[in-house]
C-alpha cells in the first residue's frame, strides 16, 4: 500500500508505527537484507536537497547515537561550512566499545539502511570521497552491500570499505581521520583543529556513527513529524541498546528515548537483590545503583544527572553473584593496555590506577591479583580515588578521563562490598566470573605511538 508520511513526505510505503524502526521486520533468523528486500521493505531513497534535508535533520532533533549526544545537523552545517574544499564522509562503523553489539547489528542486518544515510551525508555536503570504516569481520558484508548499490547506481559516489583495527579508540574521531590518513589509529592531541574542519586529506571530515546514519535515512523518507512521534520532546526517536547480564549473551534491543530504564530491561523494583549494579554507556561511561537506574528515563541528560552517561548505548547489569571489584579490576587492565601511550597520564597513571585497583580486588580472595604490587601504605581505597583524580583532565585524550570515571563511579555504586575487601579474607563473591567482555590484546602493540 502506497502512503504518504506525516509532514508531507511521500514515502512510497508505510512507516514503521511500532517502537521498532531500525530494526523494524527483522527475525532472529540472521542473514542480511539485501538491495531488493531493503527497497521492498522502505522504499525507493528521497533525494532532498542539502537545504531541506539539513532543514528535516534539524525539525526532527536527531542527535548523535555514537556517545557525544551532538546535534546531527549542526555538525553536519559545520562540515558544509568548513573550507572550500570538498569533504569526505566517514561511516564509522568501529564499534571499539567491547560490550557494544548494536553497530555491528546494523551492518550485518540491515547495511543498506546505514548507507543510504551515508549517501544522504555525501550528496548533501558535495563530498568528495564516502567511507565506511568498519570492523574487519563486517568488511565482505559491507563490500557486498556497496557492489549492489554501485550496480543500482544509487549513489552520488563510490564506497570506499576500510578496515578498522579492533581497539578501543579506533572509533574516536580523530583516531579515524588518523587512521584513513595512514598513520597510527590513535586520538590526536586536544585543543588543535577540530576533525569537521581539518581532517582526512585535510579536508573538513564528517565522521557519524552507523546507528546515526540509519535514523538520517528514516527521516528524509518519512519526515521530521514522523521522527518526532516517539521519544519526547528534548529526546525525540528511538536508539539502540546493546544489553549485557539481563538476557543470555548481548542482546540488542530498540526502545523510545525517554522510556523508563526499567521497562526496557522487564525489570521491577525487586532487581536491586540480584545485581550490584548497572553499567551505563559502556566503559568510557560510569556505573549506577540499581535503583536509580530503573528509575531513569531513557535520556542522556538523564544519565549524566546520574553521573553517566548513554554513550555508545552499552547497559550491563552485574549479578551479585560476582566480586564487582574484580570485574571492574579486569576492564581496568584493558583500559590501561588498550591506552593511546601518548602522555603521563595514559602511560603512566593508568598503570599506577590498574595496579592498585587490582591490588585492592586481589585483597578480598585467596589469591593475589595478577598485575603490580599492592600501593604501599594508607586506605587502599583512598589510593584508588587519588589517582582517578590525578589522571582526570590532564590526558592528551579523553581516555584516562573516561577510565577514571568507570573506577570512581565503581567504588561509589560498589561501596557496601568494599568492606569485605578491606578485611583478611574471601569476599564471599567468586573471584573467577567473566561476565563483562574484555578482548584479547591485538596482536600489534600500539605503543610505538608512545613520546
Amino acid at each position: 500500500m502506497r502512503r504518504t508520511a506525516p509532514g508531507g513526505a511521500d514515502a512510497g510505503v508505510a512507516p514503521p508505527a511500532g517502537p521498532a524502526r531500525l530494526l523494524a521486520g527483522l527475525d532472529d533468523r540472521g542473514g542480511t537484507r539485501g538491495l531488493a528486500q531493503h527497497l521492498e521493505q522502505w522504499g525507493p531513497l528521497r533525494t532532498l536537497d542539502a537545504r531541506n534535508l539539513l532543514a528535516d535533520l534539524e525539525a526532527s532533533g536527531l542527535r548523535g547515537h555514537g556517545g557525544a549526544w551532538f546535534p546531527v545537523a549542526a555538525k553536519w552545517r559545520s562540515v558544509a561550512e568548513a573550507g572550500y574544499r570538498r569533504p569526505v564522509v566517514v561511516a564509522n562503523a568501529a564499534e571499539g566499545e567491547p560490550a557494544s553489539a548494536k553497530d555491528a547489528l546494523l551492518m550485518t542486518r540491515v547495511p543498506h539502511l546505514v548507507l543510504d544515510g551515508a549517501s544522504l551525508a555525501a550528496r548533501a555536503l558535495r563530498a568528495r570521497r564516502l567511507v565506511v570504516y568498519c570492523r574487519p569481520e563486517l568488511v565482505a558484508t559491507v563490500a557486498r552491500a556497496a557492489d549492489e548499490r554501485h550496480r543500482a547506481g544509487i549513489d552520488p559516489l563510490a564506497v570506499e570499505v576500510v578496515a578498522a583495527p579492533g581497539t578501543f579508540l579506533a572509533g574516536q574521531e580523530t583516531a579515524v581521520a588518523s587512521a584513513l590518513n595512514g598513520r597510527q589509529p590513535l586520538p590526536t592531541f586536544a585543543g588543535i583543529h577540530p576533525v569537521r574542519e581539518l581532517g582526512v586529506e585535510g579536508r573538513p571530515t564528517l565522521v557519524q556513527n552507523v546507528e546515526t546514519l540509519a535514523h538520517v535515512a528514516l527521516v528524509a523518507r518519512f519526515g521530521p513529524h514522523w521522527f518526532r512521534g516517539a521519544g519526547t520532546e528534548g529526546s525525540p526517536g528511538t536508539m539502540l541498546l546493546t544489553v549485557t547480564g539481563r538476557w543470555e549473551g548481548h542482546t540488542v534491543v530498540e526502545a523510545p528515548l525517554g522510556t523508563p530504564l526499567a521497562e526496557v530491561l522487564d525489570l521491577d523494583g525487586r532487581a536491586a537483590d540480584h545485581y550490584w549494579g548497572v553499567l551505563l554507556g559502556g566503559y568510557g561511561g560510569g556505573w549506577v545503583n540499581v535503583d536509580e537506574a530503573l528509575g531513569m528515563p531513557l535520556t542522556e541528560e538523564a544519565a549524566r544527572g546520574l553521573g553517566s552517561s548513554l554513550g555508545a548505548g552499552v547497559v550491563a547489569l552485574l549479578p551479585s553473584t560476582a566480586c564487582p571489584l574484580h570485574e571492574v579490576a579486569r576492564v581496568a587492565r584493558y583500559l590501561e593496555a588498550e591506552g593511546a601511550g601518548q602522555c603521563g597520564p595514559c602511560v603512566n597513571g593508568l598503570a599506577e590506577l590498574s595496579g592498585a585497583l587490582s591490588s585492592l580486588a586481589g585483597s578480598g580472595h585467596p589469591r593475589p591479583a595478577p598485575s603490580r604490587p599492592r600501593a604501599r601504605g594508607g586506605d587502599p581505597v583512598a589510593r584508588v580515588l587519588e589517582l582517578c583524580r590525578l589522571v582526570e583532565g590532564r590526558g592528551a585524550c579523553r581516555h584516562p578521563d573516561g577510565a577514571a570515571r568507570f573506577v570512581r563511579t565503581a567504588l561509589r555504586v560498589f561501596e557496601g562490598h568494599l568492606a569485605a575487601h578491606r578485611r583478611p579474607g574471601p569476599c564471599g563473591a567468586g573471584p573467577d566470573s567473566r561476565l563483562l567482555p574484555v578482548p584479547a590484546p591485538p596482536a600489534a602493540v600500539r605503543r610505538t605511538g608512545a613520546r
